[in-house]
């Protein structure tokens, strides 16, 4: 059955789970053609085989979005097994929360890592081929779409460098835009709120039960609740 975006090929980045996965599903039933990117080989198979299953194309790119190197080689394998691009979705993302005094650095640096230079990295190599596309494709345009976050809108206590890792996408976004318009590619921005994924994980026992709790409490709050806030509010997840 024809779809939308038959013809298109779609890279997602993060794809071996959660939201990233479950676009690379729903482009693919609409004729694209999906690059899967992450890191954990055997998710992305797992999920290529669904796809494929379905009567879609799928193909497994292993990468690290973190490693410069590692995404301009996704994109560049993207193009050369399905030789165009039409669609980057920048999904892959970590959140690692906990007040700044008692922060890692190395986690701090593992989310610009990831969130803010993965992005920049990946971005950067796929935009020839995306105004490429933008000027020669049936469907005459071509998109970019970040997965954010309602953190890159309200900073809350506990989250300050994924606020800024999700900020700092939502301008760079803009930005771009603006800059692409002339050349027929889209740029947008999605920006969930707390999503039941295994982002959450990633953050130590402490920060998991802080976060439960709070999710719990804004389910079962009443305003006579005496439920106990957090010092800390984690920030909702965006993504994963």
């Amino acid at each position: 059955m024809a779809g939308a975006l038959d013809g298109a090929t779609a890279l997602v980045t993060g794809a071996s789970s959660g939201i990233g996965a479950e676009t690379a599903r729903r482009l693919a039933s609409e004729g694209a053609t999906v690059a899967l990117v992450a890191r954990r080989r055997d998710r992305l198979d797992d999920v290529a085989a669904g796809i494929t299953e379905a009567g879609r194309r799928a193909i497994v790119i292993e990468g690290d979005v973190a490693d410069r190197g590692s995404a301009e080689a996704a994109v560049e394998a993207a193009v050369d097994r399905t030789g165009r691009l039409d669609i980057l979705v920048n999904n892959a993302g970590v959140m690692l929360l906990g007040p700044a005094q008692q922060a890692s650095v190395d986690d701090w640096e593992r989310m610009l890592a990831i969130n803010v230079n993965g992005v920049l990295a990946i971005t950067h190599a796929a935009l020839p081929h995306l105004i490429h596309a933008g000027q020669d494709s049936a469907r005459g345009i071509a998109d970019i779409v970040t997965i954010s976050s309602t953190a890159g809108r309200v900073a809350r206590p506990g989250s300050s460098v994924y606020n800024l890792t999700k900020f700092g996408v939502n301008a760079f976004s803009e930005a771009l835009r603006q800059e692409l318009v002339p050349q027929k590619v889209r740029v947008g921005v999605i920006e969930p709120g707390t999503v039941d994924t295994e982002l959450v994980s990633h953050n130590s026992s402490a920060v998991r039960e802080a976060a439960e709790r709070q999710v719990s409490t804004r389910r079962c709050s009443r305003p006579t609740s005496r439920t106990p806030s957090p010092t800390w509010s984690p920030a909702p997840g965006g993504s994963r």
